[in-house]
């Protein structure tokens, strides 16, 4: 069986910074870790604590899971990457995602339509920039180079950027949920993080990811609970679950619940979703079944932890990107994979 890579998730901030995560990056360099990402919803960016943190590291890789590209135009995406490249010394992974509608309309106040054309569009920007081969244009109707729209002066004139990147081919991986943005991954970008990933049902992306190329990573969010009971120790991932298919999105429109039907669970999906708007959110989380949230995680006893491994080394993941602020977690998991 492969060797697993393991990736550090701090995530976003909630309502002030975390204590201690610069620490916690640290130590997984120190164990072995391959990396370590930050992300970004409505509050804290993904790049300042991802340069914090690159400051007090010198070997582990430097990733956004996920930047979202409503927040800044394909150039000052670019830009923030190549900066942060070279400091760094070559450690970054470009994380990208096109989040939801909620978040794109309401909080960036951009138009969600169109968003595989708008990511293959964005992409493509990004890498003439790293490229560095001539002055950069786009003629795509989503982020026109030069502007010529309304309001333009007219004055608007193709340019390279001034700072020479460091690497051309700075990996691109993509935050992807519905069929065909995975497929876009696979086909446009290095790598590809998936929300909710089971490795006892491959068959949910096997034909979107059959064509990657070679060396493509793929890197799931996985959830570890350490702790002797099962059940109990399945209750954050599935108050996690509740919320996001629940409420993360709009009725009519919830890319996690549309995930969570694919992979068999529709009715379960609908139910969960119908008790969380009607205001009934522990019955909503009591809803998620038990083997969902299990087949996603890597929760129970030690023992029980190692064993379930066998079967994330046997699927296509390379990565496994471990949620975590608690450095015995961020150990244990060190200890079990690269046993």
């Amino acid at each position: 069986m492969k060797r697993l890579e393991l990736g550090l998730q701090l995530g976003y901030w909630g309502a002030r910074p975390p204590e201690g995560f610069v620490e916690v990056a640290k130590a997984a360099e120190d164990l072995g870790y391959s990396a370590v990402f930050t992300a970004e919803a409505w509050g804290s960016d993904a790049f300042t604590p991802l340069a914090w943190i690159g400051a007090h590291t010198t070997r582990i890789r430097l990733g956004t899971a996920i930047a979202q590209m409503a927040a800044r135009t394909p150039t000052a995406t670019a830009m923030a990457a190549l900066t942060l490249d070279h400091l760094s010394g070559g450690r970054v992974i470009l994380g990208l995602g096109v989040s939801g509608p909620q978040v794109v309309e309401g909080w960036y106040g951009q138009p969600f339509g169109k968003p595989l054309a708008r990511t293959r569009e964005y992409i493509a920007i990004i890498r003439k920039v790293l490229r560095r081969e001539e002055p950069v244009t786009n003629a795509g109707p989503h982020y026109p180079l030069p502007y010529t729209g309304p309001g333009s002066w007219g004055l608007g004139k193709p340019l390279r950027s001034i700072t020479h990147p460091l690497r051309a081919d700075l990996p691109i991986w993509l935050g992807a949920e519905g069929p065909k943005n995975v497929a876009l991954a696979a086909e446009i970008c290095d790598g590809w993080f998936p929300l909710y990933y089971s490795p006892y049902r491959p068959e949910v992306y096997e034909d979107q990811i059959r064509h990657a190329k070679p060396g493509f990573a793929i890197a799931p969010l996985v959830f570890v609970n350490v702790g002797n009971d099962v059940d109990t120790a399945l209750l954050p991932v599935k108050a996690m679950l509740g919320f996001y298919i629940g409420g993360m999105g709009a009725q009519r429109r919830n890319f996690h619940k549309e995930l969570m039907a694919r992979m068999g669970f529709e009715a379960e999906a609908e139910r969960i979703q119908q008790l969380f708007l009607a205001g009934r959110r522990e019955e909503a989380i009591a809803a998620v079944p038990d083997a969902f949230a299990d087949e996603i995680s890597l929760v129970g006893p030690r023992e029980r932890i190692r064993d379930r491994l066998d079967a994330w080394r046997e699927s296509p993941v390379t990565m496994l990107l471990i949620m975590s602020h608690d450095p015995s977690v961020v150990r244990l998991m060190a200890e079990l994979v690269f046993r």
